[in-house]
């Protein structure tokens, strides 16, 4: 047995609170184990006195299996130690003083039991149920519909859908497109707006943003956003908005005073500035610092307290003053920890369910601990899919593996609260990736609706859009293929997953390659399901009774086709 590959963290996402009185413990080990328990009792009991509970195999990784029991202690407080079998045989005990021989000292030793010695229920680790039974719709305001033609600023383009948008184009999207839009977006079946940046700005993305208290007038104003609210509220769907706190635009006030007055500005200490004056910016010596190289995008100092101030001003008065549900946070993996806790805490206390969901393109225990973010962006996670089923770079078997890798990163409340996307005004569209295979991309969707985590499609995939890298993915919405063919397959995703979200959400994860090379995914909660994928590039026999399906039928799935099984 590798005993080097046994690995267990106390009070992280190996050894978590579920309830008052249930704690989830994990043991990473090799894949050459054959069983694990775990012995456990109060530390203030005799050890005589101690429980022996068997660990499940709750996933295959790339290298680890992985291993897991909740253990319900009424006393609100445990000691533990696990016990390995080896698949030769070997047993080992791993507890808090490193890895012992199986003999009866190792069990008598107090010292060698891992502890935690009160189960704080402030400190366990929430998220908001409601984030579990949402399919979000992310929407890029300036290319989803031009309800008010008004407010459109000038030299707008005309919306063609096949258009391939320039940097500094406009459509004349809108607020009040959305408003007009928003029975469409219930017959889809989603009930979770996304949207990227409203608030004042010099570019038609938003992203450098010149005043985070005004609705950018192109969009429309407060008023109408405030309608645009309630209408979603109505309608059961929750408001996110998109906000960039780690850098402003190089047009707001603050740095226009900073350009102007230089170190007499009574905002130089708002930012981080190498040396003056600011102006010219030189990329290979840079005045000050930025959003990557983006001269445009002064980054803010969020260790100063005005800066924190002013953020937190903006982050609560769009919850005070419009009942938002949810911020989603650009850059978030480049401001500090401090500042996020803050945040935090800020928001919670006007809204104790409200979701805080950061940008960060890797792995993010760090925010991921229940006093910062309540989930990211998957991106780690529906990478490997987007490897798998639309780029094909990667088996079957890996993905599978690398998924429950990722999984197991995270608390299972965390994962619940993870956002799942394919595809965003950052990337390229899945169905370009897929190489305009749309097969291919339903097929991706439809693996990703039944993984854990809150799913979100980008504003078009429903009519089949296309596009590359930014700005192509952000093309005007294809309005003409609503009902078609692709889209009543989406809308079907959709509904499965919004009828069957108790289990979808937050149900145990087991993933799999069959001997026939089909995927298979089973979560076990609420209810069982299980569903199939073929990527082998052939038909595969299989009998089950199809709930929901494309590409089956006589007992056999296509490829490129799916199946899903309600037991």
């Amino acid at each position: 047995m590798q005993v080097a590959a046994l690995r267990h963290r106390p009070e992280s996402e190996d050894c978590y609170l579920v309830s008052q009185e249930d704690m989830k413990l994990r043991l990473h080990t090799g894949k050459d184990v054959q069983a694990v328990y775990v012995y456990y009792g109060d530390i203030y009991e005799p050890l005589t006195e101690l429980k022996k509970a068997e660990m499940a195999l709750a996933g295959h990784g790339q290298v680890n299996d992985y291993w897991e029991a909740t253990v319900t202690m009424p006393n609100h407080r445990c000691r533990y130690l696990f016990e390995v079998v080896g698949q030769d045989g070997e047993k080992v005990i791993y507890g808090d003083r490193g890895i012992r021989k199986d003999e009866q000292e190792s069990y008598d030793d107090p010292s060698n039991y891992i502890k935690l010695p009160y189960f704080h229920l402030i400190d366990m680790t929430k998220t908001p149920d409601w984030v579990k039974s949402t399919v979000w719709y992310q929407i890029f305001p300036e290319r989803f519909a031009n309800g008010d033609k008004t407010n459109d600023p000038a030299g707008v383009k005309p919306w063609k859908p096949d258009d391939k948008p320039g940097r500094d184009d406009y459509y004349g999207g809108d607020l009040q497109g959305v408003l007009d839009h928003l029975d469409y977006l219930q017959k889809l079946g989603v009930n979770g707006l996304y949207f990227c940046p409203i608030f004042k700005a010099a570019s038609n993305h938003k992203y450098n943003t010149t005043d985070y208290l005004e609705v950018d007038p192109e969009f429309g104003d407060k008023a109408l956003f405030a309608k645009l609210v309630n209408e979603a509220h109505k309608r059961g769907m929750k408001v996110m908005l998109d906000a960039v706190f780690n850098h402003i635009g190089d047009t707001s006030l603050q740095w226009q005073d900073v350009v102007a007055n230089g170190e007499k500005s009574r905002f130089k200490d708002w930012f981080h500035i190498n040396h003056f004056p600011v102006e010219p910016y030189d990329p290979k010596d840079p005045s000050y610092e930025t959003f990557a190289f983006e001269k445009h995008m002064p980054k803010l100092n969020t260790a100063n307290p005005e800066v924190v101030d002013y953020l937190l001003t903006i982050a609560t008065y769009w919850i005070k003053e419009f009942d938002i549900d949810a911020w989603r946070l650009d850059v978030a993996d480049e401001v500090d920890h401090h500042f996020w806790r803050k945040f935090r805490d800020a928001v919670t206390a006007i809204k104790p369910d409200f979701y805080v969901l950061g940008e960060s393109w890797h792995a993010s225990q760090p925010w991921l601990n229940g006093d910062e973010f309540s989930g990211t962006m998957n991106y780690p996670f529906t990478g490997q899919i987007g490897d798998h089923f639309l780029k094909g770079v990667q088996d079957a078997k890996t993905m599978t593996e690398l998924l429950t890798d990722q999984l197991f990163l995270y608390r299972e409340q965390t994962n619940s609260a993870m956002l799942n996307v394919l595809d965003s005004h950052d990337t390229p569209r899945i169905k370009t990736v897929a190489k305009g295979d749309e097969d291919k991309a339903l097929q991706a969707l439809a693996f990703t609706f039944v993984q854990t985590g809150s799913p979100c499609i980008y504003y078009g995939t429903e009519m089949g859009m296309s596009g590359g890298e930014d700005p192509d993915c952000r093309k005007p919405m294809d309005w003409s293929q609503d009902g078609s063919p692709v889209w009543q397959a989406v809308h079907e995703i959709i509904q499965f997953r919004r009828d069957h979200w108790e289990t979808l959400s937050q149900a145990a994860t087991w993933l799999e390659v069959t001997k026939a090379g089909l995927i298979h995914v089973v979560r076990n909660g609420h209810e069982k399901i299980e569903a199939w994928f073929n990527t082998t590039g052939k038909a595969v026999s299989l009998e089950t009774k199809a709930a929901l399906s494309r590409g089956y039928q006589g007992g056999e799935l296509a490829n490129k086709g799916y199946v899903f099984e309600l037991k």
